[in-house]
């Protein structure tokens, strides 16, 4: 049994905000149901350009429900700029932690609302399977490309093939694509370290 806060757990057992907003002024939809997570997020503004109504709908276990639920209290009232700063680790953070191998719940709490928000200002979904997407692809499984293995690693200061599974899947199936990832991990960090030492 995964070591879930109680906040986690009431997230999990009484959710809040779920379902779809009425004539939503953006969605945003990310994850794919056949690998396990998928997840829906609308919102509706007001007349100040705040975020007044959120509500998501999740197909995924008790992380994602929870991510979803605290995800659409941290952003309400917020205007978009406000609500684009929101990282995964805010997400976790507010739910009193995630265990390890269940941050990727929360990443994608995080590329819902940023999909959420493109989609209103009428802009591609930076997450659609065609534009994540710049790159190419390094896990087949889950089709994930070394831009967003870089970027999560990046973001949440990941140095391990097997923590970059934990926060986006990749490499979490067949397991053929670790060596890769581990090598990409390893030139990116080299490539930071030599712009610190210079």
């Amino acid at each position: 049994m995964w070591n879930y806060s109680e906040k986690v757990m009431d997230h999990f057992m009484n959710p809040r905000n779920i379902g779809e907003v009425e004539n939503p002024d953006g969605t945003g939809e990310v994850g794919n149901a056949a690998c396990g997570d998928a997840l829906k997020l609308t919102f509706k503004l007001d007349k100040d350009g705040k975020i007044a109504d959120v509500k998501f709908k999740t197909f995924g276990c008790a992380s994602a429900i929870a991510s979803s639920s605290m995800l659409t209290e941290l952003v309400k009232g917020k205007t978009l700029d406000e609500a684009q700063k929101i990282t995964n680790q805010d997400i976790a953070d507010a739910l009193g932690g995630l265990p390890e191998a269940k941050m990727h719940c929360s990443v994608m709490g995080m590329e819902a609302l940023q999909a959420a928000i493109a989609d209103y200002r009428g802009e591609a979904n930076p997450f659609e399977k065609d534009s994540d997407h710049e790159g190419k692809i390094v896990c087949h499984c889950f089709g994930v490309t070394d831009v967003k293995i870089l970027k999560v690693a990046k973001e949440n200061n990941l140095h391990q093939a097997s923590e970059v599974t934990n926060y986006c899947k990749a490499g979490g199936a067949c397991g053929s694509c670790l060596g890769t990832i581990q090598r990409l991990l390893d030139d990116m960090w080299r490539l930071e370290q030599a712009k610190h030492d210079h």
